[in-house]
């Protein structure tokens, strides 16, 4: 792909905006920026990139951008229905997401990361346990550092592992993983996507670029993977934490059962799991899979999960107070994150619930909520429209912030109960991201 002189227009100037620029301007490429936020809130962000190249402009919020644009790449956050991108659609000016850009440019086979939830855990997991191996890997994406970051550089890794978004994979057209891990698929983000189906069919298209040298890995729990194993054309791994599966991982007492495509039978201890809830087990299972396809022995993958202790602000233990147990769940934004993180505890629960809505369906909480909560705290934008599904399934309270929940949780939890900030929403209501969100859950843990 030829990029020298051709007009690349990047909508959004975040960590993803910038790195596809310098990646931009290393191949001559006349770049011009434009981003929601009024240019003097850039900081210091467009003048390093000014002084990176010459030939690079700024453009008001809107479809001036476009003018003479031969490419557009917009940030994940920029939704489909912007006006900017239906008019690129419009005038037929081709969109790549920064994945599907960096892709073309890339040398390193890809393990491919996406669901719902657990992708960062297990992208997190798939990369220690390479590294335990002693393999070169680069672990980012929709985690910690783009994939185009890696493409500008030697790509000296034997693998690149890498989470990818259902925003990622809205405008890819040739992503080809070697190994892609589809985990599970809840309702998240219908009001990015239109529909549920909408979801659901980005989500798969992780798998369509692969061949038959490619390897799928699928949850066979899904009530989907069975109609999507026959239209995938890649060799096909399945786990399964209920029931026994014939090619891939299986749940069987206190042993993970592992058989390959060649029939070879492998254990692996139950016990090394050290991470709470059955998801996580099913989120060490598709590891297992994944790392023995990259040619990890079993030894080294059991010592890499018996010393993984999960990721921060995924069920993160943040400290007791008078015997009331705090956990950090902030990286929960949809409602399947919080059953899973529900599912967790055999104690009474105190759940704090709230932040911006995401379209999720609330509902499908209720009989966990009835089962394992003992008071509901609803915060944030999102509290009144909660309240309108499930307040009152168990004693509700609401309120406006969560330091103000923090601080009724505080106060209404018993010693033997414990206070879960799960909170099945988005967090720009009050925080720049969910890491921020849970920074002050901890520290509110901290102060009571």
């Amino acid at each position: 792909m030829n990029l020298n002189d051709k007009k690349v227009a990047i909508i959004g100037v975040g960590k993803t905006g910038c790195a596809t620029a310098r990646f931009l301007a290393d191949r001559g490429a006349r770049i011009a920026l434009t981003d929601e936020k009024p240019i003097t809130a850039w900081g210091e962000t467009l003048f390093e990139l000014k002084k990176l190249h010459a030939d690079l402009t700024t453009s008001p919020y809107g479809p001036e951008v476009l003018t003479g644009a031969d490419l557009v790449v917009p940030s994940p956050g920029v939704y489909p229905s912007n006006p900017i991108l239906l008019e690129a659609l419009r005038r037929e000016i081709p969109i790549l997401s920064e994945l599907e850009l960096a892709s073309r440019f890339l040398s390193t086979p890809i393990v491919a990361i996406t669901g719902t939830n657990g992708k960062t855990t297990v992208t997190t997991l798939v990369g220690e346990i390479l590294r335990t191996a002693g393999k070169k890997v680069f672990v980012g994406g929709n985690i910690g550092a783009p994939l185009i970051g890696y493409v500008d550089g030697p790509q000296e890794a034997d693998w690149a592992v890498v989470e990818v978004s259902s925003f990622q994979l809205q405008w890819a057209s040739t992503f080809h993983p070697q190994i892609a891990l589809l985990l599970n698929i809840t309702s998240d983000h219908v009001d990015y996507h239109g529909s549920f189906a909408a979801y659901r069919r980005i989500k798969e298209s992780i798998f369509l670029r692969q061949t038959a040298s490619d390897l799928a890995i699928l949850n066979a729990d899904e009530t989907s993977t069975e109609s999507l194993i026959g239209r995938l054309p890649a060799q096909i791994e399945c786990f399964s934490s209920s029931g026994v599966v014939a090619c891939g991982m299986s749940l069987a007492r206190e042993k993970l059962v592992h058989v390959s495509p060649e029939g070879k039978r492998e254990e692996y201890p139950l016990g090394m799991v050290r991470l709470p809830g059955r998801h996580n087990i099913e989120n060490v299972m598709a590891s297992i899979i994944a790392a023995r396809a990259c040619g990890c022995t079993p030894s080294e993958i059991i010592r890499t999960v018996e010393g993984f202790r999960g990721i921060a602000h995924r069920i993160q233990y943040a400290g007791e107070k008078n015997g009331v147990l705090f956990y950090d769940d902030s990286k929960g934004t949809n409602v399947g994150a919080v059953m899973r993180a529900l599912q967790s505890f055999s104690q009474p629960v105190v759940l704090l619930l709230g932040g911006r809505d995401k379209e999720g369906d609330f509902e499908t909480l209720v009989p966990l909520i009835r089962e394992r909560v003992r008071e509901l705290i609803l915060f944030g934008e999102a509290r009144e429209k909660i309240n309108t599904f499930i307040g009152g399934v168990v004693k509700t309270r609401l309120t406006t912030t969560m330091k103000e929940a923090v601080a009724m949780a505080g106060k209404l939890a018993s010693p033997g109960d414990v206070v879960l900030l799960s909170p099945g929403c988005a967090s720009f209501d009050e925080f720049t991201d969910y890491k921020a969100r849970g920074r002050v859950f901890q520290e509110l843990v901290r102060t009571l």
